[in-house]
């Protein structure tokens, strides 16, 4: 077979995903997913627990075969072309995958010959890979007496060795050290200068603004935003208005207060009793002069008043309602 016909009027996307899904018993994990990755960029796909996130990586990866719906990776049909496309791709996922028994100069060695590559090129590429990976030193060891950080980048580079055109990174930083992270987004960056397309999947919001060109967000097993970081910031209001009430007992009734007045945009007033604050989106100055005229002529005392640019973070909680963890990461997908 060969591959998918490429729009003449100028490229096609690397991955398009039409109306994916994937049931698991009455679990509906994917339930009618559509995506777009453009060539030589990175999409990150957020998402919070048994989102989904990890069962679209696996079908695109060929490694489930989706119920209904059409995706083209590469060129390639997933479900029909599945031998052509694996060797276009190449999968790191959320635990490492190399032999412990061999050292790391080997594992890479072996996946080149797995992959058809004449011995001398699979000794070549297993040298540039750890070299690109800062593994040279510990070439000959076995894995087993690898840090959890270097088994992650063996890992990344096994799936580098076939020089893939679509990489996909499934939570890749996981339990990594600040150091060790920053050592792969630099590698991911490289590696997407030189033309790759990165499907990423992360738990950390950081690392979504620090690597991806769009963003998609998914939850329970549909799409429910995408677009560029500052567009999902956009969404829910370019800068949020922070009011302490003089009487945090009034938090509440100050809240329900905005709401009812309808002047508190797409994703709501919210009340943080946490941190003893009302946080309302703002889309323009007018609005926030308003907010604070409406407060001001129901009585309400304000002890302290700002305004900030939205996290990432902020925007998650705003589409998907899921709470972040402190540390800025989503729990890991309970759906396969």
């Amino acid at each position: 077979m060969t591959p998918h016909d490429k729009n003449p009027g100028g490229r096609s996307p690397a991955v398009a995903v039409r109306g994916l899904v994937k049931h698991f018993g009455a679990t509906r994990a994917l339930d009618g997913v559509d995506l777009e990755v453009r060539e030589g960029t990175v999409l990150g796909v957020l998402g919070p627990n048994g989102a989904g996130k990890t069962t679209l990586v696996r079908c695109l990866s060929t490694l489930l075969v989706p119920d209904a719906g059409t995706a083209v990776v590469a060129g390639y049909d997933v479900v029909r072309q599945p031998r052509q496309l694996r060797r276009t791709i190449g999968l790191t996922g959320q635990y490492a995958s190399v032999d412990e028994k061999l050292s790391g100069w080997e594992n890479l060695y072996m996946i080149g010959r797995l992959l058809d590559l004449p011995r001398p090129a699979a000794r070549r590429r297993a040298d540039e890979m750890l070299e690109h990976f800062s593994l040279t030193d510990a070439a000959r060891r076995p894995v087993t007496q690898y840090s959890g950080g270097m088994r992650r980048r063996l890992d990344l580079a096994a799936s580098m060795i076939g020089r893939p055109s679509v990489l996909y990174l499934d939570e890749p930083t996981t339990g990594l050290d600040p150091r060790t992270r920053n050592e792969v987004w630099d590698e991911i960056r490289r590696m997407v200068a030189e033309g790759m397309t990165v499907l990423l999947t992360t738990q950390y919001m950081e690392e979504a603004e620090q690597l991806a060109d769009e963003l998609t967000v998914i939850d329970r097993g549909k799409v429910i935003a995408n677009g560029g970081v500052n567009e999902l910031k956009a969404r829910v209001g370019g800068r949020t208005l922070r009011i302490r009430p003089s009487d945090p007992a009034r938090l509440p009734e100050m809240a329900r207060a905005v709401r009812e007045s309808g002047l508190d945009g797409i994703a709501g007033a919210a009340a943080d009793p946490e941190k003893g604050v009302l946080q309302v989106p703002i889309l323009a100055d007018v609005q926030l002069t308003a907010v604070v005229g409406l407060l001001a002529s129901h009585g309400f005392g304000i002890a302290d008043i700002g305004t900030h640019l939205p996290s990432l973070d902020e925007v998650f909680l705003a589409i998907t309602g899921e709470k972040a963890t402190a540390s800025g990461a989503f729990a890991e997908e309970a759906v396969a």
